[in-house]
């Protein structure tokens, strides 16, 4: 069974994961949303070519930063990851922050059978990029409170599907993934969470995006622009992007965009813990006095 290692951003996954990967022979599936799109490196803090030199990772850098991602393609790609490694002998370690791909692959959501139509969801996406997706949102929270209230106003993507969904069946997309949950059996893992007192997360939140501007986060967001990557795409709304692209369309000055970013950021590792809490079967490491290793070592002996 996969190892699924969950947690805030900046809490340090990636650094525990890759000890697990070294000491059990193991690969890393990568369940963060962003990441899987191409061009968009440090943002995401994706790892570094050094980094995917020490050991496997899968689900990196699979599409351009104007393609829409789905929950079901991740799902659907990271199930086939998963038998890939285990067929090969080793260990599947799925780690990421994005809580609806985890909750899709452990409740095993039978998300390619919901119902989709390409007209509908073409008209909804014009009338995102028309009246931003926070109207939409808003739009949503009539038919469908609990999406709404999981979605940010910003998750154009999800918050597209949710309303596409409803168009066409007229029932929400949560009563539909309720339905589904009792039909089939949660996938058998080994559940783990990484956590932080607030404070020291936040430092390190903070410390994060100091070291992203550092490496080029601006260079970065520029090149996006630069290359013709519409703002109102899902991928550059993202942490970091979004704030940046204001900066460079004169809207906000360079502090101000950095200030904003770790106070987005903080809202939203807020938000993953809510998430991620609400799961009773996540075992949680609180890991503020240990390294990564131990980090790992500890998991290890539980395995």
């Amino acid at each position: 069974m996969p190892i699924v290692l969950v947690g805030s951003t900046a809490v340090g996954k990636t650094a525990v994961a890759m000890e697990l990967a070294v000491r059990l022979d193991g690969e890393i599936i990568n369940a963060d949303s962003m990441q899987v799109y191409q061009m968009m490196d440090i943002g995401t803090a994706k790892p570094t070519n050094e980094e995917r030199s020490k050991c496997p990772f899968h689900l990196l850098d699979l599409m351009r930063p104007d393609y829409q991602y789905t929950v079901s393609e991740w799902k659907l790609a990271a199930e086939k990851a998963i038998r890939e490694v285990h067929s090969r002998g080793k260990q599947a370690i799925v780690c990421g922050g994005t809580g609806l791909y985890i909750k899709a692959l452990l409740d095993n959501w039978s998300l390619a059978e919901t119902p989709s139509n390409p007209v509908i969801r073409k008209a909804l996406q014009k009338r995102a990029e028309v009246e931003g997706t926070s109207n939409l949102h808003e739009e949503l929270k009539q038919s469908d409170l609990i999406t709404a209230t999981r979605l940010h106003p910003n998750d154009g993507i999800r918050i597209i599907r949710a309303l596409e969904v409803f168009h066409i069946t007229g029932k929400p997309i949560s009563e539909h993934q309720a339905e589904d949950r009792e039909k089939r059996p949660r996938r058998p893992s080994q559940l783990w969470g990484l956590c932080l007192p607030r404070p020291l997360l936040y430092a390190r939140i903070e410390e994060r995006v100091d070291e992203m501007m550092r490496l080029g986060l601006l260079e970065e967001v520029s090149s996006l622009t630069d290359m013709g990557f519409s703002p109102e795409l899902t991928s550059m709304k993202s942490l970091g992007y979004k704030e940046l692209v204001s900066h460079l369309q004169n809207e906000i000055d360079l502090d101000g965009a950095i200030l904003l970013i770790k106070q987005n950021t903080r809202r939203f590792a807020k938000r993953q813990q809510t998430w991620f809490r609400a799961d009773s079967q996540i075992s949680w490491i609180e890991c503020s006095e240990l390294s990564s290793a131990e980090i790992a070592v500890s998991l290890i002996s539980k395995h």
